[in-house]
């Protein structure tokens, strides 16, 4: 369904889009952790190591198809809301036609460069193999992965967040079963995860191109173009800064996998671990982040700044109450939750599970600075303010890494979790003060001027 954002009440508006959006992130991230957990319990801790090395190299790849996924659902949002369905359409097929060939051409280079990425993060011997073996078969699924995260990019962008939802959820419960049949059943070991995530994921996203080629070809318009390089250069304008940002966060996690892994194996399957609950946490804020950046946009062309200012309070709102739930969850139930990745009666474990407790206990009661910070950066990205919505991005990066460099050799790992609270309160507070920038804009465009003003 095609819902027009430009209208009617915003926070009944904006929830009602968001929250399919945020069950789909749930069961995207269910998956993805359901492979640590399979792995943990039905292998052995160094299989969750392997996973855990492969990971940031995995997000790479993500980030790039996110980026994409961004810039384009942006282009299209602006265009619909504008109800310039020509060139919609044309933004459309552009996106789809870049997509593919981006893809095919991330797949040959993944491929022969993944034993060279790891061996660059000094990942261990004992798991190096299991790594590699992971990676390769990821990557020849990344066709499926860029597919699906386009159309569902466009999906978003005109108003529709349900669809994307029941593909995610098919996907994610056929992904759990076959991981548990690959590894528990068929003993497949770590191959066996990427196999699994590599089915589910094709099924999925071929489905979602064929109902978005259906669901395109009804809305009504004059005749387009396929692709246009035009279009190409004004989506490139916005994903290329995205991916960027995407990937500069997960070159940046790269650098810091390689201060986990000299902290040994049991290190790496702790953090292994903790980072995927953290992951879990950011990608709900991020979602409702991309929300906003898709609501904002359709405004945006329509001339509604007024809108988007609500639209950034009710956001803002909507991602503290989700930080505040994840920080009390993460730091009062720690243990459990690291354990649900091992088996809590083997001793070898414990070295493993105390790095990630130590994890979530540090980073998660910060979350609430880092939900504002990528909601903030919603509302600049979907305005089209990418130069401010980069730096606030690479502040934190900066300040993430470096401060991981300095304090390890002083706090060992927990000196590498310091550097998450620092770098999200630091980038939140310029995310806002930009925000507030972009507000004293729009109030004249708006023709609301400030008591200075007046």
């Amino acid at each position: 369904m095609v819902k027009d954002m430009t209208r009617g009440p915003v926070a009944p508006i904006l929830l009602k889009y968001s929250i399919p959006l945020l069950v789909s992130v749930v069961f995207q991230q269910l998956y993805t952790i359901a492979d640590s957990i399979i792995a943990g319990n039905f292998i052995n801790k160094d299989a969750l190591a392997a996973i855990g090395a492969s990971y940031p190299i995995t997000m790479i790849f993500l980030a790039i198809g996110t980026g994409m996924n961004i810039g384009c659902s942006v282009v299209i949002s602006t265009l619909f809301g504008a109800k310039d369905y020509e060139n919609m359409k044309t933004a459309v097929f552009t996106s789809l036609i870049s997509t593919f060939t981006t893809a095919a051409v991330l797949t040959v280079v993944g491929y022969f460069t993944s034993g060279l990425f790891l061996e660059l993060l000094g990942t261990d011997a004992a798991v190096f193999s299991d790594g590699q073996d992971y990676l390769n078969i990821y990557v020849f699924g990344l066709i499926f992965l860029f597919i699906y995260n386009i159309c569902t990019g466009i999906f978003s962008a005109l108003g529709d967040s349900n669809t994307p939802l029941y593909f995610l959820i098919g996907s994610s419960l056929g992904n759990i079963a076959l991981d548990l049949l690959f590894v528990a059943v068929f003993k497949m070991g770590v191959p066996g995860t990427a196999w699994a995530t590599f089915i589910c994921q094709g099924v999925c996203a071929v489905l979602a191109f064929v109902v978005l080629i259906r669901r395109i070809a009804k809305i009504n318009s004059r005749k387009f173009a396929y692709f246009e390089w035009r279009m190409l250069g004004k989506i490139s304008s916005l994903s290329v800064p995205s991916i960027l940002q995407q990937s500069f966060v997960s070159v940046g996690n790269l650098f810091i996998q390689s201060l986990v892994n000299s902290c040994g194996v049991d290190v790496m399957a702790g953090y292994s671990s903790a980072i995927k609950l953290n992951t879990f946490a950011i990608m709900c804020f991020s979602t409702v982040s991309n929300s906003l950046s898709n609501f904002a946009a359709q405004n945006t062309g329509a001339g509604e700044y007024l809108r988007v200012r609500k639209g950034f309070k009710v956001g803002a709102l909507f991602a503290l109450g989700i930080a505040a739930v994840f920080s009390l969850i993460y730091v009062v139930f720690s243990g459990p939750l690291i354990y649900l990745f091992m088996d809590s009666g083997d001793a070898n474990n414990a070295g493993a599970a105390e790095a990630g407790m130590n994890f979530l206990r540090i980073v998660s009661p910060f979350f609430l600075a880092v939900s504002l910070k990528l909601v903030a950066d919603g509302v600049l990205r979907g305005t089209g303010n990418m130069r401010a919505f980069m730096i606030t991005t690479f502040s934190d990066l900066i300040l993430r890494v470096g401060i991981a460099f300095v304090l390890k050799p002083m706090f060992d790992a927990n000196g590498i979790w310091y550097s998450w609270p620092f770098g999200w309160t630091i980038a939140m507070v310029i995310s806002v003060v930009f925000y507030i920038r972009y507000v004293k804009k729009t109030k004249i465009k708006a023709g609301i001027k400030t008591e200075t003003e007046e």
